[in-house]
């Protein structure tokens, strides 16, 4: 039972299910269906398609999650990155908003989902590691203002195209000049209700004497209050023959049943930005998840979350929807909502199969600048300036990669964007690991630790040169590392031992191993014992299942102060540290 509960993790919470439990999801379900009603239609919209199947894409998804995966409120659907990302892929492929566009984007659902459940099936979710969070932080703002950028036009009522920011804002210029008055009102006027509902509404509800709940039920309703008053506002006053573009015609029933085109040529055209999505979906879908599960103490299993999101976007592609993953502001709201199990998006589900059926001939009337000002109120929530001041001031070799995906994201296109920041990040671990840092050490008097020299005041010997190596021995840094100690021996013409100190060491790769080896082989025919301390045990069984210690005529001591005593280099002067002591205390103690 434990097994399958595994695998369906449903069994895990479902038999402990109580009245307290569904009164939560239920109130839950009710505030997240109001929230995501809107937001499935701009979403759909943003991603190229007719705005219902954000309906569709809302409802199977959250039922096959709920069964799938751990997170008890990870709410799952579309999101505006993922809609974002499908346009830019299908958009080379067919018209936008055609019946070829529709099968291409729930061809691609389909694909993700393969993709995922393939991640784990072989249990690839450490794949995600490496999108660092410099590059995820970087992709997700320039996204939010790719996104926003692209919405303008509909505030402005005029027609301008393009993928990226100069090609928009430049689309934008040349059509500036036909803009409808009305839509524009509309447009700025949705776009201010809902920052301020927003940011406003639900403190100036709950001073009204509103409880927590209801305040927040009705803030959370301010997208659904701007649709319905722009509607009544469209009909009443007949700004659609006014030159107010409008959704149109909405199709009122079930999901319908969709099979993923199985063109080989357009799976093969369509499979890097599958991969991409799944991972960059998989990414923020478990950050979310995991934060949230940890506030409650509870578990998330990366694994079975590929197969939750999995199965939700098969789910999406089946029932004509496009990929789907966990959204951030949803899942938040549903968790701040109190939704205490899975079956709290289930719930949504039903929310949203409701309105398909029941409320999309009103939304008829909805002006495409409502949608739009919908779009941007929740994309420029994404824009995390503090996230690229806090990784300029600590690391400019990850704010050189957060930079780059920055501007090849709004120069060139989402898929080079993150692309290049996932490849830069990789050759800047490469630099960073190529070159780590080695500190020649000492011991502190009255102790048996060794520290820095240029850091401490300790005592070392002439005979003896203690060197730490603070990093993974590797193919990268083999021979950096074999440069730094014979460059240390050619300084100390007194020398009679070396001992590497590999207490930071975790691993030792085949090209290290042979750089260790040509180490011990050049000092010992220099007179020199060559000798190893702190080896970690992991780090020492591999060592043994080579032949090193065939050929290695030095000793591998346990501690450094060992090494030390034994070799005659803990007696000696002080060495007095390069820099100031105010430095020191700012300073790593090591």
């Amino acid at each position: 039972m434990r097994r399958l509960a595994s695998v369906l993790p449903i069994l895990d919470w479902a038999p402990r299910y109580t009245r307290g439990d569904a009164v939560n999801d239920l109130f839950a379900a009710v505030i997240v269906t109001i929230m995501l009603v809107p937001q499935s239609l701009a979403y759909a919209m943003l991603a190229g398609l007719p705005p219902v199947v954000g309906l569709y894409a809302s409802i199977l998804p959250l039922v096959a999650y709920a069964i799938f995966g751990t997170s008890r409120t990870l709410a799952v659907g579309p999101v505006a990155v993922v809609s974002l990302m499908t346009a830019a892929a299908v958009a080379p492929i067919a018209a936008t908003g055609s019946a070829a566009y529709v099968s291409a984007a729930v061809t691609l659902a389909f694909l993700s989902g393969l993709v995922l459940l393939a991640m784990a099936v072989l249990r690839l979710g450490f794949l995600a590691n490496f999108l660092s969070h410099p590059v995820i932080s970087g992709f997700i703002s320039a996204s939010g203002i790719l996104i926003a950028a692209s919405q303008l036009k509909h505030i402005l009522g005029i027609r301008a195209e393009g993928d990226t920011l100069p090609h928009i804002l430049a689309g934008l210029a040349h059509g500036i000049g036909g803009v409808n008055p009305p839509t524009l009102v509309i447009g700025i006027a949705a776009t201010g209700f809902l920052f301020w509902a927003r940011r406003s509404l639900k403190a100036l509800l709950r001073r009204a004497g509103l409880g927590p709940r209801l305040a927040d039920l009705l803030a959370k309703a301010g997208p659904l209050a701007a649709i319905i008053l722009s509607i009544l506002a469209v009909v009443l006053l007949g700004l659609d023959r006014a030159g107010v573009r409008i959704v149109g015609e909405i199709p009122a029933g079930l999901p319908p049943f969709a099979l993923p085109s199985f063109d080989p040529a357009l799976w093969m055209e369509l499979l890097p930005a599958a991969v991409l999505i799944s991972l960059v979906g998989f990414v923020e879908s478990v950050s979310v998840a995991q934060t949230l599960a940890a506030k409650r103490r509870q578990r998330i299993v990366a694994n079975q979350e590929l197969v939750g999101l999995g199965t939700a976007n098969i789910a999406s592609a089946i029932s004509g929807g496009y990929p789907v993953t966990g959204g951030f502001a949803r899942s938040v709201v549903n968790f701040d909502a109190g939704a205490a199990t899975p079956l709290a998006g289930a719930a949504t589900a039903l929310g949203i199969l409701g309105a398909t059926l029941f409320l999309t001939p009103l939304f008829r009337y909805l002006p495409q600048a409502v949608l739009a000002a919908t779009i941007i109120v929740a994309v420029l929530s994404l824009v995390d300036v503090a996230a690229i001041r806090r990784t300029f001031a600590y690391s400019k070799a990850d704010f050189a990669a957060m930079a780059a995906t920055i501007a090849l994201v709004l120069l060139v296109g989402v898929e080079a964007g993150i692309v290049a920041g996932v490849a830069l990040s990789l050759l800047l671990f490469l630099w960073r690991t190529s070159t780590p840092h080695v500190a020649i050490v000492g011991q502190v008097p009255g102790s048996e630790h060794f520290r820095n020299v240029e850091r401490h005041s300790v005592l070392t010997s002439p005979d003896l040169l203690s060197i730490r190596v603070d990093e993974s021995l590797y193919f990268a840094n083999a021979r950096f590392l074999e440069d730094r100690i014979l460059a240390e021996i050619a300084a100390r013409p007194a020398l009679k031992h070396v001992v590497l100190m590999c207490s930071a060491v975790n691993m030792i790769d085949a090209s290290a191993l042979e750089s260790l080896e040509a180490i011990a082989e050049r000092l010992h025919s220099a007179g020199i014992g060559f000798h190893l301390s702190e080896v970690k045990g992991p780090v020492m069984d591999g060592l043994r299942r080579s032949d090193f210690f065939a050929h290695f005529k030095g000793r591998v001591f346990l501690s450094q102060y060992e090494a030390a005593a034994a070799l005659g280099g803990a007696a000696g002067k002080p060495e007095r540290p390069a820099r100031k002591a105010q430095e020191i205390e700012v300073a790593s103690s090591n």
